[in-house]
């Protein structure tokens, strides 16, 4: 549509006038409200015929119909549209999931015919451990480290990366040079050779990433860490690395920046801890009797904590403490799903945690049993498990566990915490008794590693029956800094099979080697979903079994952590309503459908509220269990595709080509010109800059068809045909002179923004992609005219 700017001084002085008339023509009589509304009808009129008159958008929409020639109407089929976007994301998926299976298998292959030895010649092992310093002198280092050849890649956001080699990441608290670490680095030395095939096979593979029950990670391709040295001068680079190490390091835990100590561990990242165990109901029980003040409560609040972070929000949790009495720690009375907001309320609840009283066990247990056997709330109903800390106690509550869990189908795992002379051979027997496994976290150094063992038992009985199948996570921020991504998880088994002693019987392995993970990046996906002929204010938006969106407009986390999934309910996303919670529903239930309804659209800017009528289609993505849906204003059910040809040289205005009309030294007659920055063609690179970025465009286009291979048609051609049709709507409004107006300007879906004159373009802030531009998509919403008023710290 086409807009008019106006002069803001004039317009006051036009309404004083019509003010100080009206009033002096009955000086004793105060103005009634039949006169204002007269003021306001006349107020409205004019503006409105100033409005019509100065932008001529009846004059816009009949240059459209007399060039119906140049292109065509067609309708969107919204059915048609989520099902294609569907089978492409569908099959993207699969292929991710072929590599991701094919990695797999052949680390089980590995580690299966891998010797274990328990001493090892310093060559034996080479490898690129991401820790290095690579600037530092080869005598400084060590002879079987790996100094890679690194160059920076697109596919990487520009990050320096090695297709040669692999990158290892091993955790600051595990010692590189142990046993277990040498073996692992060994056998899974191998994998480098199945990720390469993979991207050879798939050229647009992102990270793959091999992520061990060890600690050890070892991912492709490798990934060079001193970033923040390019340009500098050589001296100041070696006085300066141990800082900047540290902080150009995308392993560094956000959580502890101002420690500068990497506390990257594979383990602990969302889409280790999902894809490595099965849902569970977990309830955490934490004594709370006189004995455990100090620091045993502080060690229980931290150790609680990070037994928190081992949970996905497939997983069911609560907190609950006692010593004579029992309670909820926070504010739920039943096992609440592990996302991150609950997790967020339970730890806090945590921190309040006071220590008083006598231990009873019985109580305490009486309780957690009662609380996972209630039927009536929303469960995992896979393992259930009662985590309990304590520093220990005399009691063994034999009676609580023979009538709650003869059956063993709740696992016990008990936790004594501190440095104390209690006797723990009651809190053994429990966890011995039930399934379960007894740990001691004797001081702070302890708790990472012994709130994270429990996975591995939890993982025997998938491992014992070889059940896997690839998991996507929720969406998370990339700690190698691809942005938002999920990744494709697949765990590892150990396939390995021993003999008891004095026995030829052979048992299978249980435990769980690690966990395979494939990243894919929202854009990517995004790329599946057509864009530009659905309209400004139409949208895809994809959601899982928990109602998290992965796809969505307003999926923009302002300050997103590196530990914790990004997660996002469809209902906050957008402005909530009865129906939109029946198709969140359906959605989950992997159930198509369509409705229509009105609904309160939020502005892009994020300051007006507008009503708009939109159609929601949706439907499953087969072979995962996410679900597509596209949301399609009425306006937007059609489209304008431009006729192919070489339109640039057939176009109005007669006088000159298209191109001609997009030049920089024409901006005096046909306006200031601007071009929404899309990728027209693979091989034109966008300039921010957005003059450089339009001379770019046209030094491109005159050099090759629109027809390219390397562009994409519909962009460039409806470009084109929006730049010569508006070229002659500023030649109209050139012949005008119309009182108290600045400055005109009109923008298309095309991508194509002309202001007018040149001198307002000069000072123009507007965002120069229509799709992206508040003032655009509410004007699709409104048959009327938009009135922005200027606002402070306005966003360009």
């Amino acid at each position: 549509g086409s807009h008019l700017i106006m002069n803001p001084y004039r317009t006051p002085v036009l309404i004083l006038i019509i003010f100080s008339t009206l009033h002096s023509s009955c000086p004793s009589q105060f103005p009634t409200s039949l006169m204002i509304k007269e003021w306001v009808d006349q107020m409205q009129q004019e503006v409105v015929n100033l409005a019509d008159t100065a932008s001529a958008g009846k004059r816009l929409v009949q240059i459209y119909m007399d060039n119906q020639k140049y292109y065509t109407v067609k309708a969107n089929n919204a059915g048609k549209l989520v099902e294609n976007a569907a089978w492409n994301i569908e099959n993207f998926l699969k292929k991710r999931a072929k590599a991701l299976e094919a990695l797999a298998s052949a680390a089980e292959i590995f580690q299966m015919e891998h010797e274990w030895k328990d001493e090892f010649v310093e060559d034996d092992i080479v490898y690129y451990n991401a820790k290095d310093n690579l600037e530092a002198n080869e005598t400084e280092r060590r002879r079987n480290r790996i100094r890679p050849e690194f160059k920076e890649d697109p596919s990487f956001k520009n990050r320096h990366v090695s297709y040669n080699h692999t990158g290892v990441h091993i955790p600051t608290d595990i010692y590189d040079g142990s046993t277990i670490v040498l073996n692992e680095l060994n056998w899974t030395e191998a994998l480098e050779d199945v990720f390469k095939r993979n991207r050879e096979e798939d050229p647009t593979l992102l990270w793959q990433v091999f992520g061990s029950a060890t600690g050890l990670a070892r991912y492709y391709p490798g990934q060079v860490w001193q970033q923040l040295t390019k340009g500098l001068p050589e001296a100041l680079r070696v006085l300066m690395m141990p800082l900047l190490f540290h902080l150009a390091s995308p392993w560094k835990d956000a959580r502890k920046t101002p420690s500068k100590i990497d506390l990257y561990d594979v383990r602990r990242r969302p889409w280790y801890v999902q894809g490595a165990a099965s849902p569970k109901d977990m309830l955490i029980l934490v004594d709370a009797s006189g004995s455990v003040s100090g620091l045993t409560l502080k060690l229980i609040r931290t150790s609680v904590s990070e037994m928190l972070e081992t949970l996905s929000d497939d997983d069911y949790v609560n907190v609950v403490n006692f010593n004579t009495r029992v309670n909820n720690t926070a504010c739920f009375d039943h096992l609440v799903q592990a996302n991150v907001r609950n997790k967020k309320i339970l730890k806090d609840a945590v921190q309040n945690i006071t220590a008083k009283g006598i231990t009873n066990y019985t109580k305490g247990f009486e309780f957690a049993f009662k609380q996972l056997s209630d039927s009536n709330m929303t469960r995992a109903n896979c393992h259930k498990i009662i985590m309990l800390f304590t520093d220990g106690g005399e009691e063994r509550a034999q009676d609580i566990f023979t009538r709650y869990n003869p059956d063993k189908k709740v696992r016990v795992f008990t936790f004594s915490v501190g440095q104390h002379n209690y006797d723990t051979g009651p809190i053994q027997w429990m966890a011995c008794a039930n399934k379960g496994y007894f740990y001691e976290i004797p001081s702070i150094g302890a708790i990472r590693i012994n709130t994270q063992e429990y996975l591995d038992v939890l993982g025997r009985p998938m491992v014992l029956a070889d059940a896997k199948q690839v998991q996507w996570t929720n969406v998370y921020l990339d700690a190698l800094e691809l942005g938002l991504v999920i990744t494709g998880t697949l765990p590892v088994f150990n396939k390995t099979r021993s003999k008891e002693d004095g026995s030829s019987k052979q048992h299978q392995n249980q435990l769980i080697l690690g966990v395979m993970g494939v990243d894919v990046s929202l854009d990517d996906i995004k790329r599946l979903t057509p864009r530009f002929s659905i309209g400004p204010n139409g949208y895809y938006f994809a959601i899982d079994p928990n109602g998290y969106v992965l796809l969505h407009p307003n999926l923009q986390p302002k300050n997103p952590k590196f530990q914790e999934p990004v997660t996002l309910d469809f209902l906050d996303a957008e402005l909530e309503n009865d129906i939109k919670v029946q198709i969140r529903t359906m959605m989950i239930d992997r159930d198509p459908g369509e409705k229509t309804l009105e609904t309160l659209v939020k502005s892009q800017d994020e300051r007006y509220i507008d009503r708009g009528v939109r159609t929601y289609t949706w439907a499953p993505v087969n072979g995962t269990d996410y679900s597509l849906a596209l949301v399609l204003p009425e306006y937007s059910m059609h489209y304008i595709e431009a006729s192919l040809g070489d339109i640039k040289q057939a176009m109005l205005p007669p006088s000159s080509a298209v191109s001609e009309t997009m030049q920089v030294e024409k901006f005096e007659e046909y306006g200031y010109t601007f071009i929404a920055p899309r990728e027209y063609c693979q091989d034109l690179k966008l300039s921010s800059n957005t003059t450089q970025l339009l001379i770019d465009f046209n030094h491109y286009i005159d050099k090759r068809t629109p027809s390219d291979p390397m562009c994409i048609v519909s962009l460039v051609n409806r470009l084109l045909l929006d730049a010569g049709l508006t070229a002659d709507l500023v030649q109209l409004w050139k012949k005008q002179t119309v009182e108290g107006v600045l400055a005109r300007f009109v923008a298309t879906e095309g991508g194509i923004t002309r202001v007018y004159p040149k001198s307002a373009g000069e000072e123009w802030t507007e965002n120069t992609e229509t799709y992206d531009s508040s003032f655009y998509k509410r004007s699709l919403d409104n048959d009327i005219y938009i009135f922005t008023a200027p606002y402070v710290n306005s966003k360009p």
